[in-house]
């Protein structure tokens, strides 16, 4: 999860969907409420510990943590020097997965239909919008960090893309390697109340409207797959006042004649396959559990 954090158009969210915590997570988070609050405030510990999932959080937060910090740069590294690679893993394990999602919808409705399709137009919207430019005042970063950390719970809507469109993807990333505790701390708080209120939403949705949740959500991962197309060339942004360059998804013999480079078919091929087999082992990692 905490190297799918770091991918502009993976969410970590794919990752707790596939390896069957997704449920389990988000209860966690919503068990930070005021008998959470009590028992810290009264000192049991052990009541605490036991109400807030202490031993599942624990582990998944060290995991996460460790992730960030140590594939950070190999993760830039790969997008700077092997895009299309690393993109086509990508595009290999956003399409098996939403296939695996679907699977979990026991009943399909019109009703079922209609909110998986306004999912998927959603989330193609949000990676269609043209990143923007903002200030670095601390709370513009408080506010990226509340709507990132949301994002970032969605399945299919990556927290880091909501960053590039904030404008802010470049800028977390170089504090988060410079450990800048100022801006991080500031960026944390904001998005630990961004996810503390909008992880309840989806909790409650999840235990009142399962079926109708859970196709929402592979909506959502369906909508974000344009995202991670390997073969992408920078076109000028419409409608906007300023130069500003989008990327656009092309086809591999489009990419050879625009860049005059080898489109990397076949090691394309081996990476979206090597996606789709780690999508395929973390399903097994994660048994049969349904969301």
């Amino acid at each position: 999860m905490g190297t799918a954090d770091v991918i502009p158009g993976i969410s970590s969210g794919t990752i707790a969907l596939l390896t069957g915590i997704y449920t389990q997570l988000l209860g966690a988070i919503h068990s930070f409420n005021k008998t959470a609050f009590y028992l810290f405030r009264t000192c049991k510990w052990k009541l605490f510990w036991h109400h807030i999932h202490g031993n599942f959080l624990l582990p998944l937060g060290l995991g996460i943590t460790v992730s960030l910090l140590t594939t950070v740069r190999l993760v830039r590294y790969l997008l700077a020097e092997h895009p299309i690679e690393i993109w086509s893993f990508f595009w290999g394990l956003s399409i098996i997965s939403s296939i695996v999602v679907y699977q979990q919808i026991k009943r399909i409705s019109l009703l079922t239909l209609l909110l998986s399709s306004i999912g998927a137009f959603l989330a193609y919207y949000i990676t269609q919008i043209t990143p923007l430019t903002s200030s670095n005042a601390l709370w513009f970063i408080f506010i990226a960090g509340g709507i990132a950390m949301c994002a970032m719970i969605l399945p299919g809507i990556s927290g880091s893309f909501i960053l590039l469109i904030l404008g802010k993807y470049a800028y977390m990333l170089e504090a988060l390697e410079k450990f800048d505790w100022p801006i991080l701390t500031v960026f944390l708080l904001g998005g630990l109340l961004g996810l503390l209120t909008f992880s309840k939403f989806i909790f409650l949705l999840l235990r009142t409207y399962t079926g109708y949740t859970i196709a929402l959500l592979a909506g959502f991962m369906l909508g974000s797959i344009p995202k991670t197309w390997p073969w992408k060339a920078l076109v000028p942004a419409v409608n906007t006042a300023n130069s500003i360059m989008v990327e656009k998804n092309i086809s591999p013999m489009d990419f050879q004649v625009v860049y005059q480079k080898d489109p990397h078919i076949l090691q394309a091929f081996l990476c979206i396959s090597l996606g789709c087999l780690v999508v395929i082992m973390l399903k097994k990692l994660g048994g049969r559990k349904h969301i």
